[in-house]
């Protein structure tokens, strides 16, 4: 099983900063996704990342784990970005 999630010490250490998204589109599950799924109206902490492969941005799920090909990362039309919070 092949699993590459963006963590949360990946993305604390590569920047300062977390963002924290509501899900608002958890429909049309991909059959081939396997790992977590968020669900609508929940907050998650998240970040924002480039996808090389889509050449769009998607939204990581930092606490979600899953397998290749869509690992933590979704659309972003599925969340909603709700505040930044900064580290010290």
């Amino acid at each position: 099983m092949e699993v590459a999630s963006y963590t949360l010490a990946e993305a604390t250490s590569a920047a300062p900063y977390l963002d924290y998204a509501r899900c608002v589109d958890d429909d049309n599950r991909p059959a081939n996704h396997v790992g977590d799924w968020p669900v609508k109206g929940e907050v998650y902490p998240v970040r924002i990342v480039e996808s090389r492969l889509e050449g769009i941005p998607l939204v990581h799920v930092l606490t979600f784990t899953g397998e290749a090909p869509y690992y933590n990362a979704f659309a972003p039309h599925r969340f909603e970005i709700t505040c930044r919070e900064y580290l010290n």
